[in-house]
């Protein structure tokens, strides 16, 4: 500020100097040169006056807009402004762990699943590194350390060898979205005889997408070991699905996670990676709205898709096409206006389908979900 004030106090400074010349001029020179020199000064100070200021102005306006920026970048998005995740906040300050039950909204773009159990979930923030665990109805029942809430969940939930349920379908949203946006295929999935679903939470924007299938491994090995999996993935969630088979395949699968999988449905799967993100990628604007998910779909694809599999059980493909009057300049050829129908292709896919859906909203279209129902329901 030192910088942008000094300039002014040094014009404000020869402006009231001013007349003291002038009028020595005057003692000199005709009344005519007087009003000249006055006038020309005059001139002169006004110039030196709004010139500084116009630029301090511009230069506050533009600190400002910094500012704005940069406090928007660690703004909690959606349904995290509400009252229970500032309170929870509040709490946290605490160095006690006195906890108080409060509703929180599931966890939107900041938390992600690392443990489920029965409707419980142990949940880290992708900000401050700290833990909580939820019930069913979304209530906190305990945070701090990862410990305090796998203390907690024991006390609340035992964990049991054998489980009560046999399959369980993983539904995994995708890239800025919620598990909210899975909820709607809760229903008609459990009309079809799967009636247990677990919806994983991620957040997407903030980490690598191998940090999310890390996430998910500890889900599911934390899970009955007799319990068997099916998947249905939304867009970034399928690639979440596939990194995880690669790095349970690399590194050893002692929880015997690949023999329990069954089936997988992809919708609007980005398998061969995303044009639009890697048009839009070379915009700084981009990575900072998706995070490096979103730069893992464009610019870094060919780093990514070294660690991803294809899933040796079998897996089947619903794409979007939706035929527009006016295409997407960033997508090629027929798409939803995301993913190119080309992009969702995987070798290997027991079936192959489009239908005439957004990408958005695959997931939440009745046709969708009945396709998708059939596809994973149980043989009789």
């Amino acid at each position: 500020m030192r910088h942008l004030i000094s300039p002014v106090r040094k014009n404000r400074a020869d402006f009231v100097s001013l007349p003291k010349k002038v009028a020595r001029s005057a003692d000199v020179h005709a009344g005519s040169n007087l009003r000249t020199a006055f006038n020309s000064q005059s001139r002169a100070s006004s110039r030196y006056t709004t010139e500084p200021r116009t630029m301090q102005r511009s230069l506050l306006l533009c600190f400002a807009l910094i500012v704005s920026l940069q406090c928007h970048r660690h703004q909690v998005h959606s349904d995290e402004h509400n009252l229970s995740e500032h309170q929870e906040h509040q709490s946290m300050t605490d160095r006690t762990n006195f906890n108080l039950p409060i509703k929180t909204a599931g966890g939107t773009q900041l938390w992600t699943d690392h443990q489920w159990r029965n409707g419980y979930r142990i949940q880290q923030n992708a900000l401050t590194g700290h833990w909580r665990l939820l019930d069913s109805q979304n209530v906190r029942r305990a945070w701090g350390s990862r410990m305090q809430c796998q203390a907690a969940l024991e006390g609340l939930c035992p964990k049991a060898e054998t489980s009560a349920s046999t399959h369980y379908v993983i539904l995994l949203h995708g890239l800025m979205r919620t598990s909210g946006s899975m909820k709607s295929l809760e229903p008609v999935l459990a009309e079809a005889g799967l009636p247990d679903c677990i919806r994983f939470s991620y957040a997407s924007t903030r980490f690598s997408i191998g940090k999310h299938s890390a996430a998910l491994r500890e889900v599911l090995e934390d899970l009955p070991n007799d319990a068997t999996f099916s998947f249905v993935g939304h867009s970034m969630g399928n690639i979440v699905v596939r990194h995880l088979i690669s790095d349970l395949q690399l590194e050893g699968d002692p929880h015997h996670i690949l023999d329990r999988c069954q089936t997988m449905v992809m919708l609007g799967p980005p398998n061969q990676g995303a044009a639009i993100a890697r048009r839009l990628g070379k915009l700084k604007l981009f990575e900072w709205v998706t995070g490096q998910g979103g730069i893992e779909l464009g610019p870094e694809w060919e780093d990514l898709q070294a660690k991803l599999a294809t899933p040796p059980f079998p897996f089947h493909i619903i794409a979007g096409d939706i035929n527009p009057p006016i295409a997407n300049p960033l997508v090629d050829g027929e798409s939803d206006y995301v993913v190119s129908v080309d992009e969702a292709k995987l070798d290997g896919s027991a079936s192959f389908q489009t239908v005439p859906v957004l990408h958005s909203f695959l997931m939440s279209t009745p046709d969708v979900m009945h396709k998708t129902a059939e596809l994973l329901k149980p043989a009789s």
